[in-house]
């Protein structure tokens, strides 16, 4: 697995960790690693003070990458397959998009990227291999996003291949929801400019409900989720022909335990994300 997947899995699970003590957990120098955290860092996903790793203070999309962060990686890759070279796609805002875009940025050639994320465009601005165009509007500083009239004023010059978006919870008989309704009405008007629309989404949301309707199952293309959707929801797409992609649900997770006079042991095993 691996090395940032494993400390992203460790920091979702501990919150908080000595990097003395991550690196020897990983058994890695402290110098490799705080060169793995440096980056983690500047991205938005961690925070560092005084020998520590930390997901407090970290960007609030960065920190929920953290958790899942292998599902969602198996996510994001069997989405990108799904975008040819030299494709246009509008991606919103979310974990699993940023995880997404990046995947693109780094197996892909010639595709551009319009997104209203400020946190994905960042998140993959060093890479060489894409364009990104930035929709302006209202800016929300805790996503990280632009949203409002003027964002889907801005997003009418735009015609995509595909939209990429994630989702807050899911009702059977209806389709996806949402938290927040500026997001909600500006991920509807950036639809309009996509010949298909895709949802990318850990299991877990399919057990969630939010307070907006975000999209009918109707007006889908596919979803991109992981194995563990519930049998109801799975019926619901099927019924509606939305194309279902289903990556494994299960992920090696770090355990650790700590025997007075031993150094840290690190436990790996299988189960669920």
């Amino acid at each position: 697995m691996d090395r940032t997947v494993k400390i992203l899995d460790f920091l979702a699970a501990n919150k908080t960790v000595k990097i003395s003590l991550l690196a020897e957990i990983l058994d890695v120098s402290q110098v490799t690693l705080r060169k793995d955290l440096d980056n983690l860092e500047k991205r938005g996903i961690i925070r560092r003070a005084h020998g520590y790793a930390s997901l407090d203070g970290a960007d609030e999309t960065g920190k929920r990458m953290a958790f899942s962060h292998s599902i969602k990686r198996r996510i994001a890759k069997a989405a990108a397959q799904t975008v040819d070279e030299g494709e246009t796609v509008l991606i919103e805002s979310g974990s699993c998009c940023a995880i997404f875009a990046e995947e693109l940025a780094m197996t892909r050639k010639n595709v551009t990227i319009v997104t209203n994320s400020v946190f994905v465009a960042n998140y993959i601005c060093r890479l060489s291999n894409i364009k990104i165009i930035l929709l302006g509007g209202y800016f929300q500083p805790e996503s990280q996003v632009m949203v409002g009239p003027m964002t889907a004023k801005c997003s009418e010059v735009v015609f995509s291949d595909k939209f990429f978006l994630g989702a807050d919870g899911f009702v059977p008989y209806y389709g996806f929801t949402g938290r927040d309704h500026l997001r909600v009405e500006t991920a509807g008007e950036m639809a309009k400019r996509a010949k298909k629309v895709f949802i990318l989404t850990e299991s877990t949301k399919f057990q969630r409900h939010g307070a907006y309707n975000l999209f009918q199952l109707d007006k889908l293309a596919g979803v991109f989720t992981d194995d563990g959707i519930p049998k109801e929801a799975e019926t619901a797409l099927q019924k509606n022909n939305v194309l279902l992609n289903k990556v494994p649900f299960t992920e090696e997770k770090i355990r650790w335990r700590h025997f007075s006079g031993h150094t840290p042991v690190l436990l790996s095993k299988k189960e669920g994300g």
